[in-house]
């Protein structure tokens, strides 16, 4: 089975490779210097730099030449998932859905997304704790597949996995993407801990009450305890609150160090789904009555309303109150 892979990033060429040692596999970017550096040193200096690709990754920036590619990896930014799609000439049999956000304009989940844009494809959500320089490096990582049709996944994951990058089922689609969304917001608030220097107390107590906020969340969007509890939720919020080679964590620490969201953000060719992903993230559960002040206190910080500070005093005045979701 040929595979397509949709966005030339660091994750988009990651799973590149992890899919090049099934066979041929196809990698749009919509950088041309990406597609250059595949074809000519099979590097991409861009995004994963110094880590040599395999020769079955054939880079395109033609998304035309994935049209037979029963399955893509759809890995753009969130933001950008619905335009990419419906600017394809066609539509794959599966959409595998790699990125991790909420679409702002429309507060859907992107497999919503996915649907409107390629109405006749079955979608499927691939979520779990992945850095991307790891996957591409063969080193050993396990994974969530959601999908409502369990024969659909089985026949993706047995193109995909392999020993080092192992795949687990489930059906709660929703519940695989709620963790990976909120997650990102949460790791901003982390590396802020982190830059501010409150030490490693205030970042676990920041985990376990921000899995609440999830969990609060999730339910109240339709996913179930279980799959928010599992990799694709607490799995990948642990990984991602607790490192720097997080693109969240690391703006969160800059943010942490006193330097504006402005700044952080405008040097950046990699994208920090979190910063997009926290207003409609609150939006959301303003509107649906769910508590979350963590992401509320992440808003407020990068949209410049309210300063470290003033959020870490608003946070810490909370009331006491017994320990729930």
């Amino acid at each position: 089975m040929k595979v397509g892979v949709i966005g030339g990033g660091a994750w988009g060429t990651a799973l590149a490779q992890v899919a090049a040692l099934g066979g041929e596999t196809r990698l749009w970017a919509r950088e041309s210097e990406v597609v250059g550096s595949i074809a000519k040193r099979r590097i991409n200096d861009l995004f994963l730099p110094g880590v040599p690709l395999s020769e079955a990754i054939q880079p395109t920036g033609d998304v035309s030449d994935l049209a037979d590619c029963p399955v893509w990896l759809v890995v753009t930014p969130a933001q950008h998932m619905r335009r990419v799609l419906e600017a394809a000439p066609t539509c794959p049999v599966a959409l595998l859905l790699c990125s991790k956000g909420i679409e702002e304009e429309s507060g859907q989940l992107l497999h919503q997304v996915a649907r409107e844009a390629c109405p006749g494809a079955a979608v499927m959500v691939l979520s779990g704790p992945t850095f991307a320089h790891e996957v591409a490096a063969g080193l050993p990582t396990a994974l969530t597949l959601a999908a409502e049709v369990e024969a659909e996944a089985e026949a993706v994951r047995a193109r995909l996995a392999r020993p080092a990058f192992r795949i687990y089922l489930s059906d709660d689609v929703a519940g695989a993407e709620v963790g990976g969304a909120v997650k990102n917001v949460l790791a901003i608030a982390c590396g802020v801990v982190e830059g501010r220097g409150l030490g490693q107390n205030a970042r676990a107590a920041l985990i376990a009450r921000g899995f609440a906020e999830m969990t609060r969340f999730g339910l109240a969007r339709g996913a179930r305890a279980e799959t928010l509890a599992g990799l694709s939720g607490l799995g990948d919020l642990v990984l991602t609150c607790s490192s720097t080679s997080s693109r969240n964590f690391s703006l969160g620490k800059g943010l942490g160090q006193g330097r504006p969201a402005t700044e952080l953000m405008a040097d950046r060719r990699t994208v920090a789904e979190g910063a997009f992903t926290a207003p409609v993230l609150r939006r959301l559960a303003d509107n649906e009555g769910v508590d979350m002040p963590i992401v509320a206190a992440v808003d407020d910080l990068l949209a410049g309303r309210a300063s470290v500070d003033a959020v870490l005093e608003r946070l810490l005045a909370r009331p006491l109150r017994l320990e729930r979701h």
